[in-house]
C-alpha cells in the first residue's frame, strides 16, 4: 500500500531497489531525492533516507556521514510529524537504531571510544522499543556490536544491513 506522502514513496521504491541487490541505483534515486530535499527538508523523509543511504555504503565513513545526518534530522522531527505519516510512530523509537549505527560505524573505522559513547546511547533508549521483532533485533544487535567494540574488532558484522 502506497501513501499519499510522494517524497516517501519515492525513498520506499529506493529502498526496495537496494534490498534486491540493486546498491548503486538505490544509491542513486536517494542522493536524487536528497538534493531535492535540500537541508531544511521535511525531517521525517531526510532522517528515513538517511539512515537507509547509509546503510547502502560500502565505506564505514559515508555511512557514518549519512548516520549523522539522520540523527541530526531525528532531532527536528516532531512526534505529530511522525505520527502524520504512521499513527504507530514516536521519534524517542528512532534513537536506538541510530545510536547503534552510529556505533557500528565509529567501530569498523576504530573508533572504539566513539563507539562505546554511541553504543551506551542506543542501550539508553532501548526502552522505546517494542516487545517485538524490531525490538529484538535491535537489542541482539546492540549487544553484536558491544561485543565486537570490547574485542576491538572492525570487520563488517554478519548481521549487518
Amino acid at each position: 500500500m502506497t501513501s499519499t506522502d510522494t517524497t516517501m514513496n519515492a525513498i520506499t521504491e529506493a529502498v526496495a531497489l537496494g534490498r534486491t541487490g540493486q546498491r548503486e541505483a538505490a544509491r542513486t534515486a536517494l542522493g536524487e531525492i536528497w538534493i531535492s530535499l535540500g537541508p531544511s527538508g521535511d525531517p521525517l523523509h531526510r532522517c528515513t533516507l538517511a539512515h537507509y543511504l547509509a546503510d547502502l555504503q560500502d565505506d564505514a565513513a559515508q555511512a557514518l556521514a549519512w548516520d549523522i545526518r539522520a540523527v541530526d534530522a531525528a532531532h527536528a522531527l516532531t512526534d505529530e510529524r511522525a505520527r502524520h505519516h504512521d499513527p504507530n510512530l514516536d521519534v524517542r523509537g528512532f534513537y536506538p537504531s541510530l545510536h547503534l549505527n552510529l556505533a557500528d560505524n565509529y567501530r569498523r573505522l576504530g573508533s572504539f571510544e566513539a563507539a562505546r559513547h554511541e553504543i551506551d546511547a542506543a542501550r539508553t533508549h532501548l526502552h522505546a522499543l517494542g516487545d517485538d521483532g524490531y525490538g529484538a533485533l535491535i537489542r541482539t544487535a546492540v549487544d553484536e556490536v558491544a561485543a565486537a567494540i570490547d574485542a576491538r574488532d572492525t570487520t563488517v558484522r554478519a548481521t549487518a544491513p
